[in-house]
């Protein structure tokens, strides 16, 4: 039977369409991805088949063949036959206010992000944040003088004087903003946080730039008190050597020639047998500049956390002698106080180790054996008092009064905060005081004085 061109093209196209489709399916384990989809595309359009979408959520995997005898099934794929007819199921077109869900690589369902949102006049945005901030001392900030340009305070020590770190309420700004109403304040000169004595702020910009003019022009006058180990000399002494900031992120300085150039004038004002009360007054103001300088002269505050530590080797920096490098002095000062559990002193946490102050926070081989068996003493009263320490809150006898404290506490807490979960022993107030006070600041026409710390006194005595 003769057939026109017509009906051989038909016969052909079948006869075609259904050599590819057993091909196409042995084929279909070998390429995966986007190569597969391509080659489902194709085939579906040589033969007349359409591949099925899946859209909102319509269960079901993607366009499926049915393979040919002895082929083995495509991994992680159920075969199913083709429909009768030969025709698959067109996709169906989303309807208004849906997202399409299309096809990743690797099948996964890709839900597009939603659209952003530009805020308006009228959003109200708010932020929660969870936050530790070390323990200050509860002495109170003692106004000295206030008229309509300055604000002269005493502050106490262990309060940095504005944000910094961890410290944001338990700052000289905010406690004078939130206790007396005294807000947009700028500071006309800083103190080091465990510092105390006079602090000034300008109420206005003008007022602030006119005292900087001042300090510029080595005007204004600063005289502190401290209190330095063993017996200072009678005479006024005088230290010019050149102070280096060996690490900002931890505030350590020592002397080095290649530091800035600074200058101190120190004068003895008592010595009860033990230790003495130094004058001080700094003609510059360089970074620890008073305390790296009576490190040097080997009379070093008393209660120094920094400069009075045996991390500083046997002669704990006299002379500017110092028997290791910058990092190993890093190093043996971050594991000292890490030991001590005191890193607060260092305006330091747990989570700044990790972010590379030093490779390692083990000490150095420098340090003595006295260094390592003081540091190993503190660390074993530490696990002591850890160990004797409640490890939750919930298991202790309260009073009643206690009741509503620990409610607070439980709900202020945060499962994925490891701040959280310890439970350390709060310092005494002798751990939060330094030595070191802002006796008197003069400049022209102002002069401002502190009353003389206790521990100044001509007949103290060491607890």
């Amino acid at each position: 039977m003769w057939l026109g061109g017509r009906g051989w093209l038909g016969v052909l196209g079948h006869w075609r369409c259904d050599l590819r489709r057993p091909s196409f399916a042995r084929t279909w384990s070998g390429f995966k991805g986007p190569m597969a989809e391509t080659l489902s595309t194709q085939v579906g359009t040589a033969g007349g088949l359409r591949a099925p979408h899946q859209q909102n959520g319509d269960a079901g995997g993607d366009a499926r063949v049915e393979p040919s005898p002895g082929s083995p099934k495509p991994a992680g794929r159920e075969v199913e036959p083709a429909p009768v007819g030969g025709e698959y199921p067109s996709a169906a077109v989303p309807g208004p206010g849906k997202r399409k869900k299309r096809r990743g690589a690797t099948g996964e369902r890709v839900v597009p992000p939603p659209k952003k949102r530009r805020t308006g006049d009228n959003d109200f945005l708010r932020n929660t944040v969870h936050r530790h901030e070390p323990p200050v001392t509860a002495e109170p900030i003692r106004l000295l003088a206030e008229n309509e340009d300055l604000v002269v305070v005493d502050k106490p020590s262990s309060i940095p004087v504005h944000p910094c770190g961890r410290f944001r309420h338990n700052t000289v700004i905010f406690i004078l903003g939130k206790e007396h109403q005294l807000k947009e304040l700028h500071p006309l000169h800083r103190l080091d946080r465990l510092t105390s004595g006079v602090l000034m702020f300008a109420k206005t910009a003008a007022v602030s730039e006119r005292i900087h003019e001042q300090v510029r022009d080595r005007q204004l006058e600063k005289e502190y008190v401290c209190r330095v180990e063993g017996e200072f000399p009678t005479e006024e002494v005088t230290c010019k050597e050149p102070i280096l900031v060996v690490s900002y992120k931890v505030g350590v300085c020592r002397v080095d020639t290649r530091g800035k150039p600074c200058e101190t004038v120190f004068q003895r004002l008592s010595y009860n047998g033990q230790s003495s009360v130094v004058r001080c007054r700094p003609l510059t103001g360089r970074t620890h500049q008073i305390r790296v300088h009576l490190q040097f002269l080997g009379h070093p505050i008393l209660n120094d956390p920094i400069y009075n530590s045996v991390a500083w080797g046997p002669s704990r920096g006299r002379g500017g002698r110092i028997p290791k490098t910058d990092e190993e002095l890093l190093r043996d000062l971050v594991a000292e106080h890490q030991a001590k559990q005191s890193l607060d002193v260092l305006d330091l946490c747990e989570g700044d180790l990790s972010s590379g102050l030093t490779d390692s926070t083990a000490p150095s081989s420098e340090l003595g054996k006295d260094s390592l068996e003081e540091l190993a003493a503190a660390a074993q009263k530490m696990e002591e008092v850890a160990e004797a320490a409640p490890q939750k809150l919930d298991t202790i006898a309260l009073a009643p009064e206690k009741a509503v404290e620990t409610d607070v506490m439980n709900q202020e807490a945060d499962s994925l905060c490891a701040e959280c979960r310890l439970v350390r022993q709060d310092p005494l107030p002798k751990d939060l005081v330094m030595f070191l006070h802002a006796l008197r600041y003069k400049g022209p026409g102002f002069e401002y004085f502190s009353p003389m710390p206790a521990w100044a006194q001509d007949d103290w005595q060491k607890d």
